[in-house]
């Protein structure tokens, strides 16, 4: 099989995961749509290729570790939805647009000015590698992906847009049994004086190979109708990978 590699290393980096109401948390690897996402900005796609990116997604074969530990930050954010560009907009998942209690908040609320409010997870300061491959056929293939991270039609972000890249994401190019073997025998990143794992977890597709147990995943994206739809459960365990 043949595997890109890639190197995801940012100063922050976010997965994405289930959203609860203003709470934005993280999956601790990369996930299936967020990897489809990536792939299609760098190939020139957007939300209206809907067919290409739902193609690709269902296509991805990936397994993911970790060779710098990343710390983990949460951002808050406020924006005014008073603003006239802004008026009734912020809702929450149960359906209503979040206002502030209290007797300040009603008084301003009278005015029609309120805050809305969210917390958003990231990965600080972590290198992560990825080995991807394609199941089936069809296009993209895997010498258009390489040529689209080689020379994206638009920058690349690690999951939101300020996650910018401190470095190219393609690292190679490699022939392997399959993706958690082209992980397991890269080699480990250069990571200067941040932290190595005391153990390099990993995650990886269940046909190929049980770890030490498994994660279920609501990684897989609707792209049609914009919404995550769907799960799928992968191995997790250590990884014994050439130093």
């Amino acid at each position: 099989m043949e595997v890109l590699i890639l190197r995801f290393d940012a100063p922050l980096m976010s997965f994405g995961s289930v959203v609860v109401d203003q709470n934005n948390p993280t999956w601790r690897f990369p996930g299936r749509s967020m990897l489809a996402g990536l792939l299609g900005n760098a190939l020139g796609w957007d939300h209206r290729d809907t067919a290409k990116l739902q193609a690709l997604q269902d296509r991805l074969r990936f397994a993911a570790r970790w060779d710098a530990e990343p710390e983990p930050l949460t951002e808050y954010q406020t924006v005014d939805l008073g603003q006239s560009f802004l008026v009734d907009t912020g809702w929450t998942t149960r359906g209503r647009v979040e206002r502030r209690a209290g007797d300040v908040a009603n008084q301003i609320r009278k005015k029609g000015h309120y805050t809305h409010q969210r917390w958003r997870d990231h990965w600080a300061n972590g290198v992560a590698t990825v080995a991807l491959a394609l199941d089936g056929d069809g296009a993209p293939t895997l010498d258009d992906l390489e040529a689209a991270l080689r020379r994206p039609a638009r920058p690349l972000f690690l999951g939101r847009k300020p996650c910018l890249p401190a470095a190219p994401i393609l690292w190679g190019r490699r022939m392997a049994e399959g993706v958690k073997a082209a992980l397991a025998a890269e080699p480990l990143a250069e990571i200067g004086p941040r932290r190595r794992p005391a153990h390099i977890t990993a995650l990886w597709p269940l046909d190929e190979g049980a770890g030490a147990g498994t994660e279920e995943r609501y990684d897989r994206r609707d792209w049609a109708n914009n919404i995550h739809r769907g799960s799928e459960r992968y191995a997790v365990g250590m990884l014994e990978v050439t130093k």
